[in-house]
């Protein structure tokens, strides 16, 4: 069994790097390895280093341009998933994946991790691929975020968290439009794919190893869940 991860860079690397998280996650992931044969492909995302340059880049070039500020943004999440390979160790012996379609369904890793891609793709996009890719049916998208809500809580005050959504629902939520540094529960054009090929996504707090596991074990979880009509 192969479980995709897209994992927020926000949780890796929020300002410094979270050690704490990272040796929780591994243990976790290793235990069910272990139990139960089971397989990963993380996605890690650029956190607060992409927001941070991309920042940056925008102050202090007038004429700042989309492209740019992506390709800043992907290469933070290369460092980021070079960090969490050099985590796992013996159970991720090869390179970072940094084109989804190349990345090898038959190696024998318990642990894939791959990065970002180029520029008008996300990691979310990239989650997606893989996910089809490797043969699974879902994908876990583990950020800074517990639920998708009914609208932004931080603008709208009766905003309230969902448990399920259709991608029909989702889509009119997130909108069309990727743009690099966004902060959307999952990306645009990522949704747009997930939705063509059927696929499940759940939306989860990250750091709650507790709620992973549920998750993970088929138990009843806290997040929300996009799929098929």
């Amino acid at each position: 069994m192969t479980t995709v991860i897209s994992l927020g860079g926000s949780i890796v690397a929020p300002d410094g790097v979270d050690t704490e998280f990272l040796a929780s996650f591994r243990t976790l992931l290793r235990e069910r390895i272990q139990r139960h044969s089971e397989r990963f492909v993380l996605v890690v995302g650029g956190g607060g280093p992409a927001r941070r340059y991309q920042k940056a880049y925008r102050e202090l070039n007038p004429d700042a341009d989309n492209e740019t500020a992506d390709w800043i943004g992907i290469r933070a999440t290369w460092l980021n998933a070079e960090l969490v390979r050099a985590v796992f160790g013996p159970d991720c012996t090869q390179a970072v994946v940094t084109n989804p379609y190349e990345a090898d369904p038959e190696a024998g890793d318990a642990v894939v991790v791959a990065a970002g891609w180029k520029p008008g793709f996300s990691t979310d996009f990239d989650a997606v691929v893989l996910a089809e890719r490797f043969g699974a049916d879902s994908v876990l998208n583990l950020s800074n975020i517990e639920q998708v809500y009914s609208a932004d809580p931080k603008l709208d005050p009766n905003a309230t968290p969902l448990e399920r959504m259709n991608w029909t629902e989702f889509r009119k939520l997130v909108g069309e439009d990727w743009n690099p540094g966004a902060n959307a529960p999952f990306d645009p054009i990522a949704s747009r794919r997930a939705a063509e090929l059927g696929l499940k996504v759940v939306v989860a707090a990250g750091r709650d190893l507790d709620n992973l596991g549920k998750l993970l074990s088929g138990g009843t979880y806290h997040g929300t869940t996009i799929g098929p009509e």
